[in-house]
């Protein structure tokens, strides 16, 4: 709340004298909130009684309830650039200044939220009694009373039955021990308690680089530091270590925050008098310092200053420091960026004097340089480790179990080897089990100097949220094959090798020291069962006589090389091939369902038909229908579910069209674009069958049939003898009916309802038991349609597709209808 909404509000406090009910509950709390003594010094300003606003003035034992006179500074990232200027500003000094923030200005960094005086100060007891101030005496014994004594303009207090006493000037002490006495002279078995009320309150101005100057009003026992809080603290233009405190004109103290940030000194805090100036004037020098200090930023030069002295503002050096090189970057006298360099660490560094504008860099010490070695992935400890000669990997990782993860891969490591003297590096293969299980072996490989063990994870232990995921050897290997590949020259050539094939890990390797084809796999993770141990093949690249590159394919029995029986040594970008065993652990399967004698999911072995399997699932049963026999093969289902969608995206293409030439037909547009919708939704609502037309009676008794070679996820499905032959399409009642020999396809039309008025009764078809299709321009007994039919046949009326003679729909119509016609015949013969 600000004043101007203050004086606001009195303005609707003048009629109260006349007509109380003029101002709103709201209003009056909010004057309510002001101190007692504002509250007063205003209605008497305004002429208002006190006790018109209900409890307003009157005593009160109630703590006064806790203004909120600061409020926290939004942040630059919550700022907005049009209402924040000057966040923005100092957004942009901190970028200019290498993310160096200048040092001090956080401690005020808040927004007065109104001008109300802080009053839950602590009073001390040598506290000076003045005007405005009030007195709180409880009276108890043969009385019982609670007393408040404004300090009146004149110095005096009212007290009751007694007259005035003069207070002003006294000590809170003094006056205390005044009242005390006056009530033992006065009131004989009466005592009293003294305590301070509402404090009065002074005026201040506070002006220059403050983050909202002004004239506030604050609590008669503020310090600077307390009117610099009310007023949002100073500008990061302004000074920290020269803020001016003037009385009457005159300077009467400065005070450096400095000392009170850095020394926790509050000496020069001094308190503030009705009038008093606080004057914060421009920022003075500053310097930069940033890197290995504890608190790096821009500081206030007060004095001429030493590189020592600002090191101590900052904080002093972190362990991490470098202090033989302290980096300054100064302006010269031609105005020019220039660098130079002090030794902390000497007498004459420490000394160097520091210049405004400078910019320190205190570097860190560089990492470790030798007598280390490093574990590298899945270990419980990965890390450096002091090294000692003669070490070996047994001394660093001694329990497979507590010193790596559970996802490591416990059977292989490697070592990471750099030569001190060309820096070229080295991989050794390490057979990480053996070589801690064995301390001291031929497997427990002595260490040398920044040696790094790289630890993989075994990606048959990761699973769900489990670690090791990022220890794998493409990822730990990464950095050691491009370090290979860019130290290799002529006369030393890449050592690297690539294997592929039922390998647990293939990739890209270092070339194995002993270039064993055995190693190289045991490196890669090792074979997997589906592996051939007949042959595998090394390609290699080579040049002939003439300098020109060829590839050699070797051939190898891998067999003999993991056996160690191979002379074969791997060589520079070797591809070592492992082949596959032929259809290794390939189960194909054929289902059987329905009427078989012992139905299930059979595995084939190659070239087996599906008669061979039907004999050894025991035949059909006695209620079979072999006429009836659905055989699926997934292919099929594919191939038409891809038919169906492009035949729904050119109906889809077509009922565009048609909605896009608007009602050009007579009023009949509406009508076709139905039509064309109930197509596309018997589309969509369709479902791929797959089914391949079979004569499943001459499968199993026809020898000259054709074989029925089968497929890995065939299905033969075997319905119960039927009773039924159904109508589907442009029918009024599509429907099944009983089977009757006599009835022939009309009479089965005709107890369906007949036609529609969208039905082609001219292309009428019939889909058989077996799925295949009897077409109008191949059966010669449409043209009377009194063919008789037998049970497990689908009568189908088509839609009237020449009606629509605008579209060229018939071609994709007479599709979508026929594997329609398809799926629902083998869906309800089942």
């Amino acid at each position: 709340m600000n004043l101007k909404n203050l004086l606001l509000s009195l303005t609707f406090l003048l009629p109260i004298a006349v007509q109380a009910q003029s101002i709103t509950p709201a209003q009056i709390e909010q004057f309510k909130s002001l101190p007692k003594a504002q509250q007063e010094a205003l209605a008497s300003q305004y002429g208002v009684d006190l006790t018109a606003l209900g409890g307003v003035g009157q005593s009160t034992n109630q703590r006064p309830q806790p203004v909120q006179v600061i409020e926290p500074i939004r942040s630059p990232q919550t700022a907005e650039s049009g209402n924040e200027p000057e966040t923005k500003a100092e957004t942009e000094e901190t970028k200019k200044n290498g993310g160096l923030k200048p040092y001090g200005y956080d401690l005020f960094a808040g927004n007065p939220t109104t001008f109300a005086p802080v009053t839950e100060i602590p009073v001390p007891s040598e506290y000076t009694l003045g005007p405005g101030d009030v007195l709180r005496v409880q009276l108890w014994g043969k009385e019982n009373r609670n007393l408040e004594l404004p300090v009146s303009r004149d110095g005096s207090v009212s007290f009751p039955d007694s007259g005035p006493l003069s207070v002003a000037g006294l000590s809170f002490n003094e006056a205390r021990e005044q009242i005390r006495n006056k009530v033992t002279e006065q009131y004989i078995g009466v005592q009293a308690s003294v305590s301070l009320g509402e404090l009065r309150s002074v005026r201040v101005f506070v002006l220059g680089e403050a983050r909202n100057p002004g004239s506030y009003t604050v609590s008669s026992l503020s310090t600077l530091t307390n009117a610099l809080f009310v007023s949002g603290g100073i500008r990061t233009t302004g000074s920290l270590r020269n803020i001016q405190h003037k009385r009457n004109g005159k300077l009467v103290g400065t005070l450096d925050l400095y000392d009170l940030l850095l020394k926790g000194d509050s000496s020069a805090d001094n308190r503030i008098q009705p009038g008093d100036v606080i004057f914060i004037p421009p920022v003075g020098k500053r310097v930069g310092i940033g890197g290995e200090v504890y608190r790096p930023a821009l500081y206030e030069l007060k004095n001429e200053t030493r590189l020592a002295e600002l090191v101590q503002i900052a904080g002093g050096l972190t362990p991490q420091a470098y202090p033989q090189r302290v980096n300054i970057i100064r302006t010269n006298s031609d105005f020019l960026r220039v660098i130079a360099e002090a030794d902390y660490t000497q007498p004459q560094g420490r000394n160097a004097q520091v210049q405004a504008g400078d910019s320190i860099t205190i570097p860190s010490i560089s990492d470790i340089t030798g007598q280390y070695v490093e574990i590298r992935g899945a270990a419980t400890r990965a890390g450096k480790f002091a090294w000692i000669p003669g070490m070996r990997v047994s001394s660093i990782i001694k329990d497979l179990d507590a010193d790596l993860v559970p996802a490591a891969d416990k059977r292989y490591a490697a070592i990471v080897r750099t030569n001190p003297n060309t820096d070229a590096v080295s991989v050794l293969n390490l057979r990480l089990r053996e070589a801690i299980t064995q301390p001291g072996s031929e497997y427990d490989l002595q260490l040398e100097e920044k040696d790094k063990i790289l630890v993989f994870s075994d990606a048959g232990k990761i699973s769900g949220g489990e670690g090791g995921g990022n220890y794998t050897r493409e990822s730990l290997f990464a950095p050691v094959l491009q370090r290979l590949t860019a130290q290799a020259k002529p006369g030393a050539p890449q050592q690297t090798i690539r294997i592929s094939g039922p390998v647990r890990y293939p990739g890209e390797y270092p070339l194995p020291a002993t270039r064993s084809v055995a190693d190289a796999i045991f490196v890669a993770g090792g074979l997997k069962d589906a592996a051939s141990l007949q042959q595998a093949e090394v390609a290699r690249y080579t040049t002939d006589e003439n300098g020109i590159g060829q590839t050699q394919i070797i051939n190898l029995n891998l067999a003999e090389a993991m056996a160690g029986k191979s002379i074969l040594k791997l060589h520079s970008r070797d591809t070592i091939l492992i082949k596959s065993i032929p259809q290794f652990a390939q189960t194909r399967t054929v289902t059987l369902s329905g009427e078989v004698r012992y139905p299930g999911q059979y595995t084939y072995r190659d070239g087996e038909t599906l008669k061979d399997v039907l004999i050894r699932a025991g035949g059909l049963t006695d209620n079979a229908f072999p006429r009836g026999a659905v055989f699926t093969r997934e292919k099929l289902r594919q191939l038409e579910a891809r038919r169906l969608r492009e035949a729904e995206e050119r109906l889809q293409g077509d009922l565009l069209g048609v909605q896009l030439e608007g009602d050009n037909f007579g009023g009949q547009n509406a009508e076709r674009v139905r039509q064309v919708e109930s197509l596309l939704d018997d589309v969509q609502n369709s479902r791929p069958v797959g089914r391949m037309v079979i004569d499943l009676a001459s499968v199993l008794s026809d020898e000259k049939y054709q074989s029925i070679r089968l497929q890995d996820g065939d299905a033969l499905t075997i319905p119960t003898i039927p009773q039924a032959v159904s109508v589907f399409g442009e029918v009024q009642f599509p429907t099944s009916h009983l089977h009757e020999p006599s009835l022939t396809v009309d009479d089965y039309l005709e107890r369906s309802g007949g036609p529609t008025r969208q039905a082609d009764e001219s292309r009428v078809y019939v889909v058989k038991a077996d799925g295949s299709v009897m077409l109008p321009e191949k059966s010669a007994w449409f043209g009377g349609r009194s063919q008789q039919l037998q049970p497990g046949d689908t009568v189908i009326m088509p839609i009237d597709v020449d009606r629509l003679n605008q579209l060229e729909l018939w071609t994709n119509v007479s599709q979508i209808v026929y594997q329609m016609a398809l799926g629902a015949a083998a869906v309800g013969n089942l």
